[in-house]
């Protein structure tokens, strides 16, 4: 007789994206004249998992792999960092993305999704949800691509109703023009998302497709008219801001020799993650994060570059240790 698992309760639970990331050894110069290159787990969600796990965190994601090499990989991959597989389904019918990057610092990383006509973890349905793992979740991650195409779309509010806008449940701007109709269509999906959660998180850019506000105060003020709790918008080169109804913090950024600026976004919010769930003032919060964004932006991979605590902890109290230009530059994070 089998005993089911039963349902974990995790200081971190995300849905969304993972994935094959494939990143040249060469750098600086196109994929026409790459001669080798290095495979890692990726996908946005699936390396904010491996970031909280890597500070310290219990984690688990909620996506889905094909029925294929890579998404064997990516299943071992992701528990051998740390973070709790149970949640990662297997489709039969669509194989595991793949995408490639080419690397120009510090501020050119083109990106190359092959997700077509679809991945895995967009197929997603809300009977697939085990809703009371993302009930009980102490902080609930997801991301705006999930929202880009049915069935994921609907799948994502059944998960936000079992939710309940509990406390720390965070929405990842993370708009990728690539899998959406126009950013109007984006916009109108991220507006409904915004009334499910309590915390929202963004780049400029992101920030304009979700309110239409491109000044990170005005962005923050319409994101928290719209019922969220605390806006973090991300300004480049100027840093980030933190906006609640009664506190404002801005930091500055952290610089760093620039790598490969694409992890960075997910670092950071690892690290927000972790600091949230430690109850820590919000400047601590977002120092941090800036940290754990700078380190990663000066690795060449994302999930395997992850830093730890101590390594986040000495760059945020001493930002001298890493010199020369901003991770923010890196991905307008």
């Amino acid at each position: 007789m089998t005993t089911a698992r039963p349902t974990p309760v995790v200081d971190v639970l995300a849905i969304g994206r993972s994935g094959v990331d494939i990143y040249p050894h060469q750098i600086g110069v196109g994929l026409d004249e790459v001669t080798s290159f290095g495979k890692f787990l990726g996908g946005s969600a699936a390396n904010v998992t491996v970031a909280a796990a890597r500070l310290g965190r219990s984690a688990a994601l909620i996506s889905g792999v094909g029925a294929d090499p890579f998404g064997r990989f990516v299943r071992a991959e992701i528990a051998r960092l740390g973070v709790d597989n149970r949640f990662i389904g297997i489709d039969q019918r669509y194989p595991t993305p793949v995408t490639f990057c080419e690397i120009y610092p510090p501020d050119d990383f083109p990106l190359y999704f092959y997700r077509k006509p679809t991945a895995p973890d967009l197929q997603i349905e809300a009977d697939d949800i085990d809703t009371a793992a993302v009930a009980q979740a102490r902080l609930y991650w997801s991301t705006v691509t999930g929202l880009s195409e049915e069935p994921s779309r609907s799948a994502h509010f059944a998960a936000w109703a079992a939710r309940e806008r509990r406390p720390l449940t965070v929405l990842d701007l993370d708009y990728r023009p690539m899998f959406w109709e126009s950013p109007a269509a984006a916009g109108e999906q991220v507006r409904r998302a915004l009334s499910q959660v309590v915390v929202a998180v963004g780049n400029r850019e992101e920030c304009e497709v979700a309110v239409g506000e491109t000044d990170p105060h005005k962005a923050a003020d319409a994101l928290l008219d719209l019922g969220v709790e605390l806006a973090v918008v991300k300004q480049g080169p100027r840093g980030v801001l933190g906006k609640t109804r009664h506190e404002t913090v801005e930091v500055a950024p952290i610089p760093v020799d620039v790598v490969n600026g694409l992890g960075a976004g997910d670092s950071f919010g690892g690290s927000l993650c972790h600091g949230l769930l430690e109850g820590w003032p919000l400047e601590k919060v977002l120092l941090h994060a800036n940290a754990a964004g700078a380190i990663v932006a000066g690795r060449l991979e994302c999930s395997t570059a992850m830093p730890t605590a101590d390594e986040v902890a000495a760059l945020a109290v001493d930002p001298r240790r890493t010199p020369h230009t901003t991770a923010q530059e890196a991905q307008h994070v």
